[in-house]
């Protein structure tokens, strides 16, 4: 790989998510940082939101000595107040953080010049659109001045910008410095995503839909603006999988120059002795909240199986999730004691003093707590779609029930206040995951699964589904992928295949799960990002070509 050179002699990329972890975009970033370091050599520079405005960022490590005299320079001449350090995962790439919120005085000459530039329509705007749209001017401003200071004009420079968020970000930079090229990347169509989740059918009628229309009528118009006009202003335009090239070219009128799948780093993953010490902890920690929550001992041999992501619960299968974990408590034949857990972050309020005292003082009782399905308390009990199908399906953790079920609603940060683990450490001691997605632009979730050994259930619809389909059936989980074919409207299908699956895995011996876990690890070394690394490389050669044609 390394005697590959990047088109680029300087690449920053910008997020919401740097430094910052939300959602599926940060293990983009944080995995894909590594390849990209050995590739530029601290050429690369990630620029990410300053949200907190505290010292102390989580991953974030301050270095002084970094670009010191520009820093100085861009606060007293330029108002940008910056955090310079290095992102604290593999590869510990340079970033810099910085405070848009003194830009918001500056909101509606922004809205106004993007307008103007690029006929993007900020006028029905609302929700997070002002922050998102103010951080990407602040990229642009970052990437306008460190540009400006240490003379880059005759130097390759690239940008990358993720999401609509950053839109402003590259359209700003696309206008005031034409010699840098642009790449915008959307990992998911945000009118595809509204549309997914207001429960309209998305696939089926996908050459019927005109994202201006749609826009209008789901109240997106800001959001589809600034993310249409990226897609069609940027000098390369990419999406993560053919599924959202397919919805872009529909939604956005603009076909993507090319697909950048996302890949994984496998030293996120423990070896040898230090990942079954990992696993045992896992299922130990599992083990002991179940055991509290229930008022009763699991045994040993219970299967563990999870699904987690955003709460989106239509567009991830939560809901087909808890109803296939219902027939399987309720049909006859399943007898292996199941422990599901819904590992899925909602409006959370705080760990339940209760279970939080049973843990801490490893208190062993013979009743179930209140609500024996929910480790935290939310804001919102009695309107949580969770917990509210988890009450109507019957779900009341019998000891005689075969599946247990339960609600982990938090960010597992590793300080949560019950398991006090971060989700790796939780994902390793499963021994499958679920992830019955309706809208699912790539994936990450089973991707993460199987590098650490755990098979997986997906469906046709999420990007990393197809790819999988390119490797394996797809239709036994002894292959380590369970691929799901799923449409608008099949609902019951998806349910029965994957208690078929899970039923299947129940009834595997030790050899055999030995034999699934290699084969999912098999499967996960053919995404690596040393393996898709190219579709970046191409996507860098296509914007500098495209750019060097204005500055000739």
């Amino acid at each position: 790989m390394k005697e590959k050179v990047g088109t680029f002699e300087y690449l920053f990329e910008s997020s919401w998510e740097v430094c910052n972890k939300v959602g599926g975009i940060y293990t983009v970033l944080s995995t894909r940082a590594h390849t990209m370091q050995e590739i530029f050599n601290d050429k690369l520079i990630f620029i990410g939101p300053d949200i907190r405005g505290v010292e102390n960022v989580p991953d974030f490590k301050q270095d002084a000595s970094l670009f010191s005299d520009w820093k100085r320079y861009a606060k007293e001449n330029e108002n940008l107040k910056v955090k310079i350090g290095r992102w604290d995962i593999p590869g510990y790439p340079i970033v810099v953080l910085v405070d848009f919120r003194p830009f918001y005085i500056e909101r509606n000459s922004l809205f106004y010049a993007m307008w103007e530039d690029f006929h993007v329509n900020s006028m029905q705007a609302y929700g997070d659109y002002d922050e998102s749209c103010l951080f990407a001017y602040a990229t642009g401003k970052v990437i306008e001045s460190f540009h400006r200071f240490y003379g880059l004009k005759r130097k390759k420079v690239g940008a990358i910008f993720n999401e609509w968020m950053l839109g402003m970000g590259a359209l700003y930079v696309k206008k005031h410095l034409p010699d840098v090229s642009t790449l915008f990347i959307t990992h998911a169509t945000s009118i595809g995503r509204s549309i997914a989740g207001n429960n309209k059918p998305l696939y089926a009628f996908m050459e019927q839909y005109d994202g201006d229309h749609m826009a209008n009528e789901l109240n997106m118009q800001a959001k589809h603006s600034i993310e249409k006009q990226a897609a069609h202003h940027v000098d390369c335009f990419t999406t993560v999988s053919d599924l959202t090239a397919r919805e872009a070219t529909q939604l956005l009128d603009k076909a993507p120059d090319i697909v950048t799948p996302n890949g994984f780093e496998q030293n996120f993953v423990p070896k040898g002795a230090d990942y079954e010490t990992k696993r045992e902890d896992a299922r130990l920690a599992l083990r002991s909240v179940a055991e509290k929550l229930l008022g009763y001992k699991i045994s040993t041999d219970a299967l563990f199986v999870s699904t987690s992501g955003r709460y989106e619960y239509r567009n991830k299968g939560i809901d087909v999730f808890i109803e296939a974990m219902n027939r399987l408590r309720t049909s006859d034949a399943y007898k292996r004691e199941t422990i599901a857990f819904v590992l899925v972050p909602a409006w959370m309020r705080e760990a339940r003093a209760d279970l939080k005292e049973l843990i801490s003082k490893n208190i062993e009782t013979d009743y179930a707590l209140q609500m024996p399905y929910l480790t935290h308390w939310l804001n919102n009990m009695g309107e949580d779609k969770v917990i509210n199908q988890i009450v109507h399906s019957g779900f009341t953790n019998q000891q005689n029930d075969s599946v247990k079920i339960i609600f982990v609603p938090c960010y597992l940060d590793g300080n949560d206040g019950i398991f006090n683990k971060p989700y790796y450490d939780m994902l390793i001691g499963m021994d499958a995951t679920v992830y019955p997605s309706y809208y699912e632009p790539w994936g990450y979730t089973p991707l993460e699964s199987i590098a650490f050994g755990i098979p997986t259930i997906t469906t046709n619809l999420a990007g990393f589904g197809l790819w999988a389909k390119k490797h394996l059936s797809g239709e036994n989980i002894q292959e380590g992928v369970v691929v799901i074919n799923r449409t608008d409207d099949n609902y019951a299908d998806v349910t029965n295949a994957i208690c078929q699956s899970i039923e299947t895995l129940a009834g595997q011996s030790a050899e055999e799960v030995g034999r699934i876990k290699d084969a999912c690890f098999a499967l996960a070394a053919e995404a690596e990002w040393k393996k898709f690394i190219h579709y970046y490389l191409d996507a860098f050669a296509i914007a500098e070509e495209k750019s060097s044609k204005r500055t000739i």
